[in-house]
């Protein structure tokens, strides 16, 4: 979703007819309405934007309080959070193809993952949702538009510092609270870019993913490290209870 604000600043910048947004808040408020729209859209969730604020002239900015909902099947009431991110425009490549968004910083996102007996999660349903509301369909119908849409590539996106909450209580475990490494992704779109209507699903799908195969390693160990001390647990008892047959 955060991506979505580059692209409306961009397609602004090109139509050459929305300059009177400079004039006052009009250019945030069109911004945050269409995260909220189109990240709603796109994911089946509610998507909420607490403030955008673009510095239009320096092609830079940020948007502060993007949540993602969870699906009504789980318990959390966001599936993802996002504290601060902030936007890195390459002016210069504005009147090139594609154009380029320099880096995008997500500053203290927080994931939300709850797990299912059947090995699924709220972040694997909504990625699910992605794939659905992105079909190939779409972006051949956009190549057949009169006008051409421009296309953009991200040079670097990072999610610094994951907080990751892993509820496993589905397995007969307790929620975990654990700080993910940084995550970087490099050339988002590509050499060549994708459409603008198109880049902003790839970057909250490829950040999802990443999120959701650290979320199953860490699943993996916890369930394993809990395994473990049930073993010991179970073995210390047998031993005690030797030891009381034997000494009374």
């Amino acid at each position: 979703m955060k991506i979505i604000a580059s692209i409306i600043i961009v397609l602004l910048l090109l139509s050459g007819g929305a300059l009177w947004f400079l004039a006052g808040s009009s250019l945030n408020g069109y911004i945050k309405g269409q995260i909220e729209t189109v990240g709603s859209k796109v994911t089946e969730q509610t998507v909420t934007v607490k403030t955008v604020d673009i510095k239009l002239a320096s092609g830079a900015g940020s948007i502060l309080g993007i949540n993602l909902a969870n699906p009504k099947t789980y318990s959390q009431p966001n599936a993802f959070a996002l504290e601060e991110v902030t936007l890195d425009i390459n002016l210069e490549s504005l009147a090139s193809s594609p154009i380029i968004i320099d880096a995008i910083i997500i500053k203290s996102p927080q994931a939300f993952v709850q797990f299912t007996k059947t090995g699924g999660s709220n972040i694997k349903d909504i990625l699910d949702a992605i794939k659905r509301n992105t079909p190939e369909a779409e972006a051949s119908a956009a190549d057949t538009n009169t006008g051409e849409e421009p296309k953009i590539k991200v040079s670097k996106i990072i999610l610094a510092g994951t907080a990751l909450t892993l509820d496993l209580s589905a397995f007969g475990n307790k929620a975990h609270s654990a700080t993910l490494p940084d995550i970087t992704l490099n050339n988002v779109g590509g050499e060549t870019g994708l459409p603008a209507s198109q880049l902003g699903a790839e970057i909250v799908k490829q950040a999802l993913s990443q999120i959701w195969q650290q979320a199953k390693a860490t699943q993996k160990k916890k369930l394993t490290d809990s395994a473990k001390e049930k073993l010991k647990e179970k073995l210390e008892e047998k031993a005690k209870k030797k030891l009381t047959d034997l000494f009374g």
